[in-house]
């Protein structure tokens, strides 16, 4: 058996067929769960029927649906078939639809009646889609008539192919491919959990053995989209080590039923995405303290991670004051590098990565930096073969320098004395004031952890005289608006003064994109619409 992640899932299932492997509702809808048999053989039916759409190895197949079992179902359904999965996006349009379905050369699509409509104005434009597989009742007969054993393929290789579509903040959504065995180890639990006593596996059928001793952490829910690279490797990684995936299908988050099924279900790992979850998961938290019959057991959770966005010092030490026993982690990680590691916060300063010696600050002739200095973060190890159709951009983002290949995704980091990294942000969203540059998370981070800021986002706007001015837009939670008087005093307490925001433009709501990420094209059209400050 070779790291394929078929392979890998059916040998979870006959180690324990019987074992829970699916939790499913909402607050409209009870409870449902599945063993891991009962997964395989869902799997199973749906591959069959896509091969006999003429889906087969290498065949791209969309994924146009909400959390919940459809997707897992269809996406175990492809590795079966040696098929490629694609994540895509429920909230784009027509229009970005139809690019995404060129882009990724989908023959099929698996999608929902409420979200078919946007696909089936697709039809007629020359489209790629050979068939649109609604999920639901009619397909559930439909498979009924299917085999439920496993598919004939003829040995699957560790070379089968893992696509992730990325959005990113900036540009089109572009695809980045993996080999099955370097996005196991890089993101899927192949390289272990030391500190939880998890060796790295050095063979495929080890994972039998670590399914049968049992991963230290088994129920985990992902508080984040399916579609979103952090959701997916949750629910890979609770698959493949024989754990039970927890999924909240409610269509718009809410924090007391997110919470309550954190409790109900006495789910040991969690993962969401930044402030935008966190916060108002503590808040309902603080809430439910000061009832005077608690509702939310929270006891067995034993990691709170985080990733994908801004995770403030605030938030934390609320958090760990609701949750003292639960280890709260600020992951970091990117679709072209899988997780490089946590990131240790400190008092009113960037985050700080801690990584392994895959990961490295290169310059711009990919030579390690000296400490102090800036540079571009990169990983190499387990990285992807590049971005499909796009052969200019895979030479940039995964160069191979003296026959190692790097992943370098474009964020700046900084080399530290202590061997840490400090993270500094994207280059694509750097801000150029009077010559000195400006990295928009850095000051987001500052700005969050004054008390009466919930969200902010920092871009910047054409100024005469400093070429780009710093713009700032932010939301209260329930506390006393700051003036702007205050809140520049917070921020030039904590650092240079040319990186203290010079405009101040207030709404009731940061724009996110559906993956938790900051929404900057979106703030920066605010902010160049907001009267000019007076002279």
């Amino acid at each position: 058996m070779e790291f394929n992640l078929a392979d890998l899932f059916e040998a979870v299932v006959d180690t324990v067929p019987t074992a829970e492997a699916l939790v499913w509702g909402s607050d409209a809808r009870p409870l449902r769960r599945a063993s891991y048999a009962e997964l395989d053989v869902r799997a199973n039916r749906l591959a069959h029927l896509l091969a006999r759409l003429g889906i087969g190895r290498d065949d791209h197949v969309g994924l146009h649906l909400h959390n919940g079992p459809e997707f897992v179902e269809a996406m175990l359904a492809c590795y079966k078939l040696r098929a490629v999965p694609v994540n895509v996006n429920y909230r784009y349009v027509a229009e970005e639809l139809d690019h995404l379905v060129r882009d990724a050369e989908l023959r099929v699509v698996v999608t929902e009646p409420d979200l078919s409509g946007a696909l089936d104005r697709l039809r007629g434009r020359s489209s790629p889609l050979d068939a649109i597989v609604e999920v639901g009742p009619g397909l559930d007969r439909v498979m009924a008539g299917e085999s439920p054993e496993r598919p004939d393929v003829g040995p699957r290789s560790a070379d089968d192919r893992y696509l992730l579509y990325t959005g990113g903040t900036t540009g089109p959504p572009k695809g980045v491919v993996w080999r099955h065995e370097d996005i196991y180890f890089a993101a899927l639990g192949g390289q272990g959990t030391p500190t939880r006593g998890v060796p790295p596996l050095t063979e495929a059928g080890q994972i039998v053995e670590r399914v049968r001793r049992g991963d230290p952490i088994m129920r985990r829910m992902p508080l984040c989209p399916l579609i979103h690279g952090g959701g997916m490797w949750i629910a890979l990684q609770t698959l493949l080590t024989g754990g039970a995936l927890v999924l909240d299908t409610s269509r718009h988050f809410s924090a007391p039923t997110a919470v309550a099924l954190l409790s109900d279900e006495r789910v040991e790992l969690t993962m969401l995405i930044g402030d935008a979850t966190a916060r108002p998961i503590a808040d309902e938290l603080a809430v439910d303290r000061d009832r005077d019959v608690p509702r939310y057991d929270l006891s067995p959770l034993q990691v709170l991670a985080s990733g994908g966005a801004v995770l403030s010092d605030s938030v934390v030490g609320q958090l760990r004051e609701l949750l003292p026993a639960t280890k709260i982690v600020d992951t970091f990680g990117a679709s072209e590098s899988g997780s490089q590691g946590r990131l240790r916060a400190g008092e009113g300063t960037p985050p700080r990565l801690l990584t392994d010696e895959h990961t490295a600050v290169l310059d711009d002739e990919f030579l390690p930096v000296a400490p102090g200095q800036v540079g571009r973060l990169a990983r190499s190890g387990h990285v992807p073969l590049g971005y499909h159709g796009d052969a200019a951009r895979t030479a940039t983002t995964f160069p191979v320098v003296d026959g190692v290949r790097w992943s370098v995704p474009g964020d700046l980091a900084r080399l530290e004395p202590d061997g840490t990294i400090t993270v500094l942000g994207r280059g694509s969203t750097s801000i150029n004031t009077g010559g000195e540059k400006v990295f928009p998370e850095e000051v987001e981070k500052v700005l969050k952890g004054h008390p009466a800021v919930f969200d902010a986002l920092v871009v910047g706007v054409p100024d005469e005289r400093y070429g780009q001015q710093v713009a700032l837009r932010d939301t209260t939670g329930g506390h006393d608006v700051p003036d702007d008087d205050e809140l520049e005093a917070h921020v030039r307490a904590h650092l240079a003064g040319y990186k203290v925001p010079r405009r101040w433009v207030r709404v009731t709501r940061c724009e996110r994109l559906p993956t938790g990420k900051p929404d900057y094209r979106w703030a920066r059209e605010v902010a160049v619409g907001a009267p000019a400050p007076p002279q």
